[in-house]
């Protein structure tokens, strides 16, 4: 029970299902007719120069449903799934959504501002998927994944790895001398970890509420441990719930038995590690 489940036959949440069925369609419209797929990235895409000095404002949101091949949509929407999933349920709907779009546009508007003369377009969700590794990662630091599908890693630390990866590959031809946006990338991270942050601020005189970010609320007391007995039956109770997730999915819980979940792996962390 201490590892990340990944279960592919599970639902995917409300918001996970509309990003990926709208990108793919697009992905799929620009493999049909390669002409319109070149307007689309041409005007769809963010062109630095053309966002800055023409204003195409639109560029921002439009370059995060744009892809470049099959591994590269492919590869986003796997780790939007992967990652997002579980955050858009601790989170709910809307916040998820808008911190997704928040990250994405944040990081496309400072990408074109670091290197405001660059006509090579940015196409991509790959800024606000960075977004959702930053998240997942402060929601669930010590989380196992596999690095390359073979090495076992917390997720604190396999971000860590990706971020400096990505600020090394960004030191030189602004950041795209590969062909990826490195810039872009550590943007992604840097607006989603400043929207989270200024929202924890705005709301650190309250409770933490559905949000459940780590940072702790002065209003809790979290000091106060349970007794053995009752961390043995909530961690059983936890792992019971959990083990039904993986039999027969999210939604064979009861709204009573979801808010008891979020309660418990908030609660007790190693269990979802």
């Amino acid at each position: 029970m201490n590892q990340f489940r990944f279960r592919l036959r599970q639902q995917l949440t409300p918001g996970i299902r509309v990003l990926i069925i709208s990108n793919v369609i697009i992905f799929i419209i620009g493999m049909l007719i390669p002409q319109f797929n070149r307007y689309m990235i041409i005007f769809g895409g963010l062109v630095p120069e053309l966002f800055i000095n023409k204003f195409f404002l639109w560029q921002p949101v439009t370059y995060m449903f744009l892809h470049g091949g099959l591994m590269h949509i492919f590869f986003n929407m796997f780790a939007l799934w992967m990652f997002g999933t579980e955050l858009e349920r601790q989170w709910g709907t809307p916040f998820f959504l808008k911190f997704y779009f928040i990250s994405g546009v944040g990081a496309g508007i400072l990408s074109a501002v670091i290197q405001p003369a660059s006509t090579i377009p940015i196409i991509g969700a790959s800024g606000a998927i960075y977004g959702i590794l930053l998240g997942f990662a402060i929601m669930y630091p010590n989380r196992i994944v596999y690095l390359n599908f073979l090495i076992p890693i917390k997720v604190k630390y396999f971000v860590m790895i990706f971020a400096v990866i990505e600020l090394l590959a960004s030191m030189g031809s602004a950041g795209i001398q590969d062909g990826v946006a490195h810039i872009t990338h550590l943007s992604g991270m840097l607006f989603g970890y400043l929207y989270l942050l200024w929202h924890q601020h705005r709301n650190k005189k309250g409770t933490r509420k559905k949000i459940g970010f780590i940072w702790k609320s002065k209003t809790r007391d979290f000091t106060k441990k349970p007794s053995r007995d009752t961390r043995n039956a909530e961690e059983k109770e936890l792992d019971d719930l959990m083990d039904r997730i993986a039999a027969k999915g999210y939604e064979s819980l009861h709204e009573e038995e979801k808010i008891r979940l979020l309660e418990l792996s908030g609660k007790y962390k190693k269990n979802k590690q």
